[in-house]
């Protein structure tokens, strides 16, 4: 009797590099995961065994996809064993491999506590499209295909994958592919199976179109956003912080050091001698867009309101949960852990006691550095202020709000940037209130910059990025 053929794949199960297996010595069996601790009861031989090949690397396990027939009296343990990898699902890796034993051709890795991963089949004429929210870029290993709206993303390790995905660029079907690249039509048709079970690819509905495009709640997301939501919310993907990789070479400083150029001190206020207006007065009063006045605000009132928001009060050690001892300041508004990352440039118009230009301010000597007095930066900075806030005249001044990553990314990992702009609306509430207790305005403006407001600033980027603006005025 003639030997059956190989199969165009064969199905492989791996658990995610972060997931550790520990089994006792009577068979007990504890999974710890980037999702919490699991401790699983009456897991079985069958089950502990595959977990305990599985934390090594893709295996095949028959038992799983194959069915129970051949397993006889086994079939309680592949009964348990599904019951453990379903309670695991957020740390099961679902591979394709190839009869030759080297890489997958792919890999489905969940992005989330409890996906379910159900791969079916899909008919060879049936049009197939990525979803328009999906994203390929490099990884470790080959190419990484994932999309906000999905449990899994998936990485694409053989060439062979790398083109069934891309194909779907545009609607297509599986004969589509097979013709366009001469593939076996069973490696396709497997590919495509575990990519639309991972939710990077769609298949259309019985009107020819694809349900994405007609959803009224994603119509209200550009695919930007809706990635940044989606990722900004957890720390990990594939195992590690993809941000830093190794560690750290020195701590980074609390605050970045003083440019060259004229330093002017800022003028301190009394603080025991303001008088303000009670917390939930300033609150209860109604917001309202300030026009931009002819007046200039003065020196003595910009050294108050950076002094009373923003000024570095003290310097010390600080620590984090599971992490070594860093060097934090103490600050008006909130930061996580003190790390304080953010940084405040003043491009000023008209202000009583500082000429005109674009500084820099020093929380920790309360100063302003001038950095850039160029007309025509000035003059793009302050302009692009005035269309943003809807006024006719430039605002007296402008405060941009940076980002040093370094300061927060060794520590938050994926989420800094994320964190960043939260601690960024901190640092504005807490410029909004004291403005207007006193007697000033600080409004948030959403520039349209580009890379303008990079350059006037003379920004490093990405080291340093700008998150935001807003304008002052008396």
């Amino acid at each position: 009797m003639d030997s059956p053929e190989p199969p165009a794949t064969i199905p492989l199960w791996s658990l995610t590099e972060d997931t550790l297996v520990e089994i006792g010595e009577n068979g007990s069996l504890v999974v710890m995961t980037r999702w919490g601790e699991f401790g699983v009861e009456d897991a079985g031989v069958l089950a502990v065994e595959s977990l305990r090949r599985m934390a090594l690397g893709p295996v095949s396990l028959r038992n799983v996809t194959a069915g129970a027939q051949w397993l006889g009296e086994f079939a309680p343990g592949f009964v348990a064993l599904r019951r453990v990898l379903r309670q695991l699902s957020g740390s099961v890796v679902h591979s394709l491999g190839l009869p030759d034993g080297k890489r997958p051709l792919l890999s489905v890795i969940p992005v989330g506590p409890g996906p379910v991963f159900r791969p079916e089949p899909v008919a060879a004429d049936r049009a197939i499209r990525l979803s328009r929210f999906a994203v390929l870029r490099t990884g470790e290993g080959g190419m990484l295909l994932e999309s906000p709206d999905a449990p899994f993303l998936v990485l694409l390790s053989r060439p062979w994958a790398v083109h069934i995905a891309t194909a779907f660029a545009e609607s297509c079907t599986i004969h589509d592919i097979v013709a366009g690249t001469g593939l076996a039509e069973q490696l396709v048709a497997d590919a495509v199976r575990y990519l639309v079970a991972a939710g990077v690819v769609l298949l259309d509905g019985a009107d020819a179109d694809f349900a994405e495009d007609d959803d009224e709640d994603l119509r209200h997301w550009c695919h930007h956003e809706l990635m940044f939501h989606a990722r900004s919310r957890t720390r990990l993907a594939c195992g590690r912080p993809e941000s830093v990789r190794g560690p750290r070479a020195s701590a980074p400083p609390v605050v970045k050091p003083v440019p060259g150029g004229r330093r002017f001190s800022l003028p301190q206020p009394d603080l025991a001698a303001v008088e303000d207006a009670p917390l939930t007065e300033l609150l209860e009063t109604d917001h309202v867009c300030p026009r931009f006045p002819d007046r200039p605000i003065t020196v003595a009132q910009l050294g108050e309101l950076l002094f009373r928001a923003a000024r570095v009060r003290s310097v010390g050690p600080a620590h984090l949960p599971a992490q070594e001892s860093h060097e934090a300041s103490q600050r008006p508004y909130f930061s996580v852990a003190c790390l304080y990352e953010l940084e405040l440039y003043l491009t000023i118009d008209r202000c009583q006691g500082l000429p005109q230009g674009i500084f820099h301010y020093d929380p920790l000597g309360h100063s302003v550095t001038l950095i850039n007095d160029a007309p025509a930066d000035l003059a793009a900075v302050l302009d692009m202020a005035m269309v943003a806030g809807a006024g006719h005249r430039r605002p007296a001044a402008l405060v941009t709000v940076t980002a040093r990553l370094e300061r927060t990314s060794w520590a938050l990992g994926g989420a800094a940037y994320s964190t960043a702009l939260l601690h960024f609306g901190a640092l504005q509430q807490t410029l909004y209130l004291t403005a207007k207790a006193m007697g000033m305005a600080a409004h948030a403006v959403p520039l349209d910059a580009g890379d303008r407001v990079d350059r006037a600033l003379e920004l490093t980027w990405p080291a340093e990025v700008a998150l935001g603006e807003c304008v002052l005025s008396a």
